[in-house]
């Protein structure tokens, strides 16, 4: 005989689960029990949404599927928001919550609360198990439709006597997931990828627009082949970033309103952009209908809801972004020549560089380019969100897919912290950067206590800039500066991370920077770093790819 809750145990271990960050309550308390014996590390965060970042950091470091836990009422709704940055960002987690017993389900019993109702629109799938004897094969549903297609998560709601009811039951030894209606398509349809190769030999200014979809399908490597093949130059999103080496001279960097300004002024000038694993979001295009409007568009993704969905295209290609760029590789005959389009590119690269005043002002961009020369292209960089976010994307050099770590699509600001301890229990080998803002920082600042219970070798570069700096630096250029409810009180962040316990240091100057950040990596343990930086930096440029900026390419088109 057997309990729910041992049925879930043994079910996530047949999933190769072996980590769970949760936080106890009453209802989940079977599930507790059987954790107390089992060969599951569990890790005890201080806030359920740390949980939930958490299991979302593994996920994204190690392409596998990270799993939290939170008790029913309070605990499954504070798993809400890092349900839903999982969701943006199409990151594989599943969610385990407690719930009352189903006699008192709807009766608004103590710690109740509707989670599958909640989170419907922003999981992949949800379940609310009312038979213990359907439990094994939810458990392996879930954790099926998690990881195939585009990932997500999946919610598993648990009442707290399907946990407890004992039955006879025995896992099959091989069972295979058929769900009706759910049959992901991962090879391209063979005539659409033909037509993209014939729209490829046709065009003689050509560009990938590369996202998140490359690295959740983990092809990179398909990615590189088919640019350095073709000579095709590459832009990433937000999302894509180390799809391609940061240094690979085909690639451009980020394209939109952060992105470089020649990224930007590629798309605009294009006439063939090879989108894959992207979904047109805002924050690239902005005004679609001045996007790429020189562009015939391809679209490669395995979602086909996402294609044309906000931009027109000319050839829809549904598929995984691996699979489909394979066999584009397969099938191109011959290389065509860009060389005309790569030398404007050039010369764009030398007259728009990215860069910032070299004054001995202790400035953000400077921290990250030299942590980013100390580990040269190594570790994992995960950030918060806002200002900190946008200069790690511009000035920390990737050269590796799954080591950039950060909230896209939600922009979740307190995510780094927890997410970069899932992280590295994802990848115990590499060094865990959390790079950020004093704002992001203190949504979460209670995960000290994880990590220092756990002694959870993350590092965190606190971008201190007393502001909640993105939202400052539009009142500066939007509002005449008038800066309503922006500024921070000043926090001695030291002093808090010491009293959990943990060495940090405060850097004031240019000459101290690296020397801290060399500390802080060749530290066993946690370690904070409290940058005091420019107050008023601002992330440039602001160049939108969809806005009107060929006047702004003047004489280059020449």
């Amino acid at each position: 005989m057997k309990t729910g809750a041992k049925i879930l145990i043994e079910g996530l271990q047949r999933e190769g689960v072996e980590t769970i960050f949760g936080y106890p309550g009453g209802v989940v308390l079977p599930i507790y029990d059987e954790l107390y014996n089992s060969s599951l590390r569990h890790i005890l965060v201080r806030h359920e949404q740390a949980a939930a970042h958490a299991a979302d950091g593994f996920a994204r470091a190690s392409g596998r599927v990270g799993v939290c836990l939170a008790t029913s009422g309070p605990g499954a709704c504070n798993l809400v928001t890092g349900i839903a940055t999982a969701y943006m960002d199409s990151v594989s987690i599943v969610a385990l919550t407690g719930q009352v017993p189903t006699s008192l389900l709807g009766n608004d019993a103590f710690q109740e609360s509707d989670i599958t109702g909640i989170t419907l629109p922003i999981t992949k799938h949800n379940y609310l198990v009312k038979r213990t004897e359907e439990l094994g094969h939810v458990i392996r549903e879930a954790f099926y439709i998690s990881r195939t297609g585009r990932p997500g998560p999946v919610l598993i709601d648990l009442p707290k006597d399907v946990s407890t009811k004992e039955i006879e039951y025995e896992y099959p030894e091989s069972e295979q997931v058929n769900l009706r209606g759910y049959q992901p398509t991962y090879r391209g349809h063979t005539r659409q990828i033909d037509k993209a190769i014939e729209m490829m030999m046709e065009a003689e200014r050509p560009l990938l627009y590369v996202g998140g979809g490359v690295i959740s399908s983990n092809a990179s490597a398909e990615l590189v082949s088919l640019a350095e093949m073709m000579g095709i130059p590459v832009t990433t999103t937000l999302m894509g970033i180390g799809a391609i080496p940061c240094d690979h001279p085909l690639n451009l960097g980020m394209l939109g309103m952060h992105g470089t300004r020649y990224a930007n002024y590629a798309v605009t000038e294009s006439d063939l952009l090879i989108a894959i694993g992207v979904r047109f979001d805002d924050r690239v295009t902005g005004k679609l209908d001045t996007f790429a409007s020189q562009a015939r568009i391809i679209h490669v993704d395995i979602d086909p809801a996402e294609i044309g969905k906000n931009k027109r295209v000319d050839v829809p290609i549904v598929g995984d972004s691996k699979a489909v760029l394979q066999e584009m590789r397969e099938r191109i005959q011959k290389r065509k020549e860009y060389e005309r389009w790569l030398s404007r590119i050039r010369t764009w690269k030398e007259k728009f560089p990215m860069k910032y005043p070299r004054d001995g002002v202790l400035r953000p961009q400077f921290v990250i380019e030299q942590l980013s020369e100390l580990l040269a292209g190594e570790g994992i960089i995960v950030s918060e969100v806002g200002q900190n976010q946008m200069w790690t994307a511009q000035y920390y050099c990737f050269r590796h897919p799954r080591t950039w770590i950060t909230s896209g699509g939600l922009g979740t600001m307190g995510y780094g912290f927890p997410a970069a301890m899932g992280a590295h229990f994802a990848r115990p080998d590499q060094v865990v950067f959390d790079i950020a803002g004093d704002g992001s920082f203190q949504m979460n600042i209670q995960e000290l206590g994880t990590v220092s219970h756990y002694q959870i070798p993350v590092k965190v570069a606190i971008l201190n800039n007393r502001f909640l700096g993105m939202v400052r630096q539009w009142q500066e250029l939007f509002y005449d500066r008038r800066y309503s409810y922006t500024e921070l009180p000043a926090v001695d962040f030291v002093k808090i991370a010491n009293a959990y316990g943990i060495d940090g240091m405060r850097v004031e100057d240019t000459n101290d920077v690296r020397p801290a950040l060399q500390a802080a990596i060749e530290t066993d343990g946690p370690f904070i770093l409290d940058f005091r930086v420019e107050r008023e930096e601002n992330v440039f440029p602001m160049v939108p790819a969809g806005a009107a900026i060929n006047e702004m390419i003047g004489g280059l088109n020449e």
